[in-house]
């Protein structure tokens, strides 16, 4: 049945008809969701499924606000979270209710920015089954102890990450996680689609063994950490998500709980952001490299910063 779904558009024209969904869940993403939807709305995604998971500071009343602007179904769950399940679900609303012929299973602190003055449908084709595409996390700089900082403002990414084991991303006093290797994000055909992974860095396809590819010409840029307030508020939930015996989370969140039950949190946020002298020193080597996003990322005043 997967199959017939996807054979007769194997061979499909692109046409205006066809539509890029954007699937999110979110939970008390106040500070990004509408720089997200916004951002990627220009970028060529036509449609948004978010899921919310009882948000309490105001990002479930922004996406009713959005809803009057952009093609937008918000979906309430308020059970515990289950990424992958959450997932698959959204992946069919977007397709039997708006229509995708492509989807992005997306999360609120992830850009994905196509190459210089193309639209992220350009790179797309109806025999793509599964398209992977490159991730890579953005870093923080003395900027962000500013009072008007805006995480759009960050201008450097990691191009070559480092290699850190498990057990030093768990144990390791001096790992800076931001430069730690990261998994890639999938663009996903949902005719054919069978399993999508949990984070969104895999998926199965009927067709994946046959019209799976890399594509090089996309980017998603990763803003995990964006402010002192944010950071700390999400170690306090990931710490509430850790009580149930099947939570499933990574090793370093492991260790930013136990650093925050020990009262150390502020200590490793402030090791994240980096001095001149540093920046200086892993330009030179090309671990990092300079984005120049803040002229595509919309800012809270709804404007792109230039």
């Amino acid at each position: 049945m997967k199959g017939l779904l996807y054979l007769p558009r194997l061979f499909k024209s692109k046409s205006d008809q066809d539509r890029l969904i954007m699937t999110i869940l979110c939970r008390n993403e106040i500070d990004i969701i509408e720089s997200n939807i916004r951002t990627h709305a220009v970028l060529g995604v036509d449609g948004f499924v978010v899921m919310d998971n009882g948000s309490t500071d105001g990002t479930r009343e922004k996406l009713e606000q959005l809803k009057t602007e952009f093609d937008l179904m918000v979906i309430d769950e308020t059970g515990v979270y289950q990424q992958a399940k959450w997932m698959k679900r959204l992946m069919y609303l977007a397709r039997d209710k708006m229509g995708a012929s492509w989807v992005i299973s997306n999360d609120a602190d992830e850009f994905w920015i196509p190459k210089e003055g193309t639209s992220l449908k350009e790179h797309l084709s109806h025999s793509d089954s599964v398209v992977t595409v490159k991730r890579s996390n953005v870093l923080l700089t003395e900027d962000v102890l500013k009072d008007d900082y805006h995480f759009s403002k960050a201008r450097y990414c990691v191009e070559y990450p480092i290699c850190y084991d498990k057990q030093a991303e768990l144990e390791g006093a001096h790992t800076a996680m931001f430069f730690a290797n990261i998994s890639p994000k999938v663009i996903v055909n949902p005719y054919g689609f069978i399993k999508i992974s949990g984070g969104n860095h895999r998926a199965k396809h009927i067709a994946k063994t046959f019209t799976a590819r890399n594509e090089h010409n996309i980017r998603v840029f990763h803003y995990p950490i964006r402010s002192w307030k944010q950071f700390e508020a999400n170690i306090k939930h990931r710490q509430t998500l850790l009580k149930y015996p099947k939570a499933r989370m990574g090793d370093h969140y492991r260790r930013w709980v136990k650093l925050y039950e020990q009262g150390m949190l502020k200590e490793e946020f402030e090791r994240f952001v980096l001095k001149e002298n540093q920046i200086q020193v892993f330009e030179q080597y090309g671990i990092i490299k300079d984005i120049h996003l803040n002229d595509v990322i919309f800012s809270k005043s709804n404007k792109f910063i230039r």
